[in-house]
């Protein structure tokens, strides 16, 4: 069974949003709820600033530490690499969202279950600048 990836070159991102936008209308997602979301962050010091704009999204790693550390195996990862949450065994206690390394496990307060990414690629599909592709490994 192949296994997608997704690449992200920051360098390419405008912070237009349209990544989250096209994730949330997939997904029916509220304003409030997202699976993938932008990062502005400023560098340099006054006169010479620059903003850098890093998507941020599950990165279905190879050894999940949001998965290593799930006490009841709600949080597993499927045989094509996708990490996904089973919200009937999860207990809300949010140990993979302080695990993740990159920040992007998130927790819906109504479900009380963490959410993130599916690895759909719809972000890919609608970024107008090529910032995301989905290539399999």
């Amino acid at each position: 069974m192949p296994s997608y990836a997704m690449l992200i070159d920051a360098s390419k991102c405008t912070g237009c949003g349209a990544c989250r936008v096209a994730c949330q209308m997939q997904w029916q997602l509220p304003p409030d709820r997202f699976y993938n979301r932008l990062e502005f962050r400023e560098k340099g010091s006054y006169p010479k600033v620059k903003q850098e704009i890093f998507p941020v999204q599950c990165m279905h790693c190879d050894n999940p530490p949001c998965q290593s550390v799930c006490p009841t195996n709600a949080t597993y990862k499927t045989a094509d690499g996708i990490v996904h949450v089973d919200p009937q065994k999860c207990i809300g206690c949010k140990k993979c969202i302080d695990a993740c390394i990159v920040g992007a496990v998130n927790f819906d307060e109504d479900l009380k279950v963490p959410i993130i990414c599916k690895h759909c690629g719809i972000c890919a599909q609608f970024c107008p600048h090529q910032c995301l592709t989905m290539e399999e490994v």
